[in-house]
């Protein structure tokens, strides 16, 4: 009796490992045979051809304008994929007849991280800042005499001889000059993509696409202020590095500015460079108005941009003289370049790394004047030297 009992518990026991592992070879195989989605309960899933994940959550139907013989809208964000169904429809059960139609709306290329700029943005919190003195009060002003009761006197041997100040009359002016420290704030007439390459705030007066800031009163000195006295007269002058040749301090020729000398360079940054970053580009940049400062090299843009164009595949920039037609197909980079162009002859944009270099070339070719001049700095696939 007792055997018979523990034959039927180990039969049941059995049969209840079979029950549990049949379903799970069942589903173990359908998982492994069908490894792709069946269908999407979506909106997205009515319309055929339109199978990219990235898109399908925002998909939606709009309600039809009073009077049009369908029921609803669907949109859609991509209007040059999608352009060819637009205009055709879907009979919804429940919903009715559905339009499709394309979205003119659509997204720009540029991601927010590039268009926006936050540099400007702030707390909740405001922030006061301290007031200013009033008109008349100074510590010691010069309207009153009293301090002069207690100054020592001095002693009646020594001669003391003083000359005519230059700025007779302008004391009280330069005396009340009392003028905070701000912080500097990106142009605004910038483009978001420049903003962070931005190191001079003093563009060159001849730059009219800048508009001329107001003078720095926290910075220059109260008598630059009030007598304008600028040793450069507003033209920008690049900064000496160590090691730089004395030449980079001459000024640019006016003619830089005008819309020739402009093309030139945004055409020599567009087809040198436009595949670099930004910095890189203004890099490119700056090497051609480097030559443009050096006596060595032509005194304008074009001049040194096409400089020996006519000698095949051996001038001094080689888009300029491969033998291929050059044509801009790529209209946002070259409005970049056009961007960089201006900014870097204002002198809003100078890479102190790159400094005086008047030679660059990319790293998969070798030439043989590299090692007789000096490596400054790699910015993308640029190497940059200097003479």
């Amino acid at each position: 009796m007792h055997r018979r009992v523990s034959m039927r518990l180990a039969a049941a026991a059995v049969a209840k490992r079979r029950s549990f592992l049949s379903p799970l070879v069942l589903g173990l195989g359908m998982w492994i045979g069908f490894p792709s989605v069946v269908a999407y309960q979506d909106m997205t899933s009515l319309i055929t051809g339109l199978e990219s994940p990235s898109a399908r959550w925002n998909a939606y139907i709009e309600k039809s304008a009073a009077g049009s013989v369908h029921a609803a809208e669907m949109p859609f964000i991509d209007s040059t994929a999608t352009g060819s169904i637009s205009g055709s429809g879907v009979n919804l059960p429940g919903v009715g007849t559905v339009a499709f139609r394309g979205k003119g709306n659509a997204a720009g290329a540029t991601p927010d991280e590039d268009r926006v700029v936050r540099a400007d943005k702030k707390g909740r919190l405001v922030q006061v800042s301290p007031v200013a003195p009033p008109k008349n009060f100074s510590a010691g002003s010069i309207f009153e005499r009293t301090s002069s009761l207690l100054r020592p006197s001095m002693d009646s041997g020594l001669k003391l001889t003083f000359a005519k100040p230059g700025i007779k009359g302008k004391e009280v002016q330069i005396a009340q000059a009392f003028h905070l420290r701000e912080d500097k704030k990106p142009d605004p007439d910038l483009p978001a993509a420049l903003v962070a390459l931005v190191n001079n705030d003093k563009p060159d007066i001849l730059a009219t696409a800048y508009a001329q800031s107001a003078p720095d009163y926290a910075k220059a000195s109260p008598f630059e202020a009030l007598l304008q006295d600028d040793p450069n007269d507003g033209r920008f002058i690049p900064p000496m590095g160590k090691g730089d040749h004395a030449w980079l301090q001459n000024p640019l020729p006016a003619s830089v500015f005008s819309k020739p000398e402009q093309a030139c360079l945004a055409k020599g940054i567009y087809f040198e460079a436009r595949s670099e970053p930004v910095r890189g580009q203004a890099a490119v940049a700056q090497v051609i108005l480097n030559r443009v400062r050096n006596p060595a090299y032509p005194k304008t843009i074009c001049g040194v941009v096409y400089q020996n164009d006519d000698w095949f595949n051996r001038c001094q920039f080689s888009f300029a003289c491969d033998g291929r037609k050059k044509t801009i197909t790529d209209q946002a980079s070259y409005k970049t370049a056009q961007e960089v162009a201006m900014a870097v002859t204002a002198g809003k944009i100078f890479i102190p790394e790159v400094g005086s270099s008047t030679h660059y070339y990319a790293n998969y070719v070798h030439p043989g004047w590299a090692r007789a001049m000096q490596r400054m700095t790699r910015i993308g696939l640029h190497i940059f030297y200097r003479t």
